[in-house]
């Protein structure tokens, strides 16, 4: 009877990460998908938004969540957009990634889980770090439809 029970929860997780992965893959490039589900690296100097200059919010190309400003964005040399600080430390996750030999912590996205990327100690004052993110896991608000929104919730 226990075994049935089991069983049964096990088949229904699996089910929902059959439809979850099915969500993804519907709603995400292959790009996206490998970076954001499989925990991918997309290639440096590569992504769209690794040299990007414009003024706006940097939000989970998955769920929205709001996760950097422009204003925090810096040359980092790498070839992954980087940035200072998150707009909101609550919007992301940590994780210790001890891949490919070495010790690292890999930021996601704390409302849908998604890879972002990873942060490291070596960034510009005032915080010393530096989140390196895929641009595959990001889209940009521009300021102008961030002003509009303040707009339209006033």
């Amino acid at each position: 009877m226990m075994s049935d029970m089991i069983e049964s929860k096990r088949s229904a997780v699996d089910n929902n990460n059959r439809q979850d992965k099915k969500k993804w893959k519907e709603k995400l490039t292959p790009e996206q998908y490998e970076v954001c589900r499989m925990k991918g690296t997309e290639l440096p100097f590569t992504g769209k938004y690794w040299d990007c200059k414009e003024d706006g919010v940097y939000r989970c190309v998955v769920c929205g969540n709001e996760l950097f400003d422009s204003k925090t964005k810096f040359d980092s040399g790498t070839g992954w957009p980087s940035f200072w600080a998150p707009a909101r430390m609550q919007n992301l996750k940590f994780v210790v990634d001890n891949s490919h030999g070495m010790q690292r912590v890999k930021v996601q996205c704390n409302n849908c889980g998604a890879h972002l990327g990873h942060v490291f100690d070596d960034g510009p004052h005032p915080t010393r770090k530096s989140y390196c993110i895929n641009s595959a896991s990001l889209e940009l608000e521009g300021k102008k439809d961030v002003d509009q929104r303040h707009k339209d919730d006033v």
